[in-house]
């Protein structure tokens, strides 16, 4: 049965696609039918602090508490401080700065696909494998789930359910969500549908022989904090005392709690429990700044300070030793995931993956000595984040981690064993670890602007026969200008000067570009407003521009606005490869980025 993976990779300028040979790849801990199960969950905007077991007397998690009490616990785990950079670090097992997608919007969300993921070696190992929720590595081919490994998605677009380039009106009920890449209506929450679509293809999929690797990442407790009443009315009172300032976000987390329960339940009922890897972790901070538990540590989402990216993590696997409510407290990451599951599950990594994580797998059967543990000694741990277009600074604004010292924007250094809320500054007296850490820091850094994915932005392809139309969304524009992100803003109008995409064109040929005030789902005038409005959720609100605008191949081109379109189109011959696209229109004599952009090649 052992037979030897094969990889295939197909080459175009800037952007390398991976498809896989399915095969089995020899064991080392398991025999080939009985490699366990992988269940990542992965919560939305959750912070170290969002749970009971991690100190937060406020908030009512059983479920999740009781799982933390039999599993290990990695106590000095870290992720990146927004939610795209941990799930390319995830999905990559590379650093954000170094796959592309460091940011949350603006091109900066698009993972590279010039290394293989970590679905596409589980899948190419004999492994079925399964998306739920959010992903947030690109829309568009080839950075979807299903160009990325996924055999089966149920996904959501974008960020965040309900942001404009998610399905027009989805508002966490009754929503629309794509499955393999079509869209189809559901009932129910979403963080319920997530749970409840897992836990059907794990049950349809079970008998086939083959095991299944699952990615269920939920979009809750991310803002908006829109929850059934029934969860968040136990803590309206924790508002009017001002000790939480949104009572629906320990709701949203105490209904991923239920539906953690029922998880844990039919993994029990299924006869899947004891040989399956299942990780609870969340991708970064509280989303919520104010008036939230976190752990006793400072910062939030975004922040460098450890609050931003220290995160709880739990793993349990009955059957491979790893339970009993361990505590490590050896430094780890995100970038460890796809080493540490590959080697658990008996998968040897493509020498191309180029992983900068570590296999931390020696260190959680509970016959871990201390000369495993060593060898973690001198690990040093990256945080370059910037929430922008503009790639991370080498410096400043990073954050540089060895075991419990950080050391931010390179002059001030913190003991996080004596001063877990990082106020003493004590690199004058360490200057010998100073300048150790900057050291590392600079042959990272030195390394890392050598790679493709740090020079210029991850594209995604146009014309491909792998997706029809391509859409781009101002959302994801570049520019200067403060970044749209919610439907609302697109409903009122609001203006955005954010006008340029990088795409690369699959093949030369003619395509149709065509701009929209808005999305096709629920298509209106350019110059007016839809028929429909989804939920009665939206006031809309009228722009008038008199012209469109397309930039394209060092091309100008400009159309007159007619009363009654929905579209401004322009045909445009090109050659293969990358092209910028700058595109809008004028109203009122100021330029503003179109709010959709379809791309169809025609010939």
């Amino acid at each position: 049965m052992n037979k030897k993976q094969k990889c295939i990779i197909s080459f175009i300028p800037s952007v390398c696609v991976f498809s896989y040979i399915p095969a089995m790849a020899e064991s080392t801990h398991a025999e080939p039918d009985k490699r366990p199960n992988v269940i990542v969950l992965l919560t939305d905007d959750q912070g170290i602090g969002g749970l009971g077991c991690m100190g937060n007397e406020l908030i009512h998690t059983p479920n999740m508490d009781a799982f933390a009490a039999q599993s290990v616990s990695l106590t000095n785990f870290h992720v990146s401080p927004m939610s795209t950079p941990t799930r390319s670090a995830i999905i990559t097992g590379r650093y954000p700065i170094r796959n592309g997608a460091w940011a949350t919007f603006k091109g900066r969300d698009v993972v590279s696909r010039r290394t293989p993921t970590i679905a596409e070696v589980f899948f190419s190992n004999g492994y079925s494998t399964a998306m739920f929720g959010k992903w947030h590595l690109g829309d568009n081919y080839p950075q979807r789930p299903t160009d990325s490994g996924f055999q089966y998605a149920v996904q959501h677009l974008s960020g965040g359910v309900g942001e404009l380039s998610d399905y027009w009106g989805n508002n966490y009920f009754d929503d629309v969500y794509l499955v393999n890449n079509k869209p189809r209506q559901f009932k129910g929450y979403c963080t319920d549908v997530w749970f409840d679509q897992a836990m059907k293809y794990m049950k349809a999929n079970k008998g086939t022989g083959k095991p299944m690797f699952i990615y269920l990442a939920t979009n809750a407790p991310h803002d908006p904090h829109y929850v059934d009443r029934k969860y968040s009315e136990p803590y309206e009172h924790l508002k009017k005392d001002g000790i939480l300032l949104e009572p629906g976000f320990y709701g949203q987390i105490s209904n991923i709690d239920e539906n953690f329960g029922k998880l844990m339940a039919f993994l029990k009922n299924e006869n899947l429990e004891e040989n399956t890897i299942l990780i609870l972790m969340t991708d970064n901070g509280a989303g919520i700044r104010n008036n939230v538990r976190t752990f006793g540590y400072s910062g939030a989402k975004g922040s460098k300070l450890e609050g931003g990216h220290r995160v709880f993590f739990f793993m349990r696997w009955p059957q491979g030793r790893i339970a009993g409510g361990r505590k490590l407290p050896v430094l780890t990451a995100h970038v460890d995931l796809f080493p540490t599951l590959t080697s658990m599950c008996g998968i040897k990594c493509p020498d191309n993956a180029e992983l900068d994580g570590v296999d931390f797998s020696p260190l959680l059967f509970d016959d871990c000595n201390i000369t495993k543990k060593r060898k973690f000694d001198d690990r040093v741990v990256f945080v370059h984040h910037r929430q922008d277009y503009k790639q991370p600074f080498d410096v400043r604004e990073s954050c540089i981690m060895k075991d419990e010292w950080r050391l931010l924007d390179g002059n001030k250094l913190y003991d996080l064993v004596s001063d877990r809320k990082q106020k003493r500054n004590v690199a004058s007296n360490n200057t010998k670890l100073v300048d150790k850490l900057l050291a590392s820091n600079s042959v990272f850094i030195e390394k890392t602007k050598e790679l493709a994915e740090y020079k210029d932005f991850v594209m995604p392809v146009a014309g491909s026969d792998k997706q029809n139309v391509t859409v781009l969304t101002i959302q994801h524009a570049i520019g200067d200008d403060t970044p749209l992100w919610k439907s609302e803003q697109i409903a009122e109008g609001v203006m955005n000067k954010n006008d340029k995409h990088v795409v690369f064109f699959d093949r030369p040929g003619r395509y149709r570009i065509s701009l929209s005030r808005w999305p096709r789902e629920c298509q209106g005038n350019i110059c007016g407003i839809p028929s429909i409005n989804p939920k009665n959720q939206f006031n809309y609100n009228a722009i008038f521009p008199e012209k469109a605008y397309l930039s394209f191949n060092s091309k100008s081109l400009m159309k007159r606005i007619e009363p009654e379109m929905k579209e401004v189109e322009f045909i445009v011959d090109t050659n293969s490869g990358r092209a910028e696209i700058q595109a809008g229109f004028i109203c009122d004599n100021q330029k503003m980025g179109a709010y959709y952009i379809y791309i169809q090649r025609i010939n």
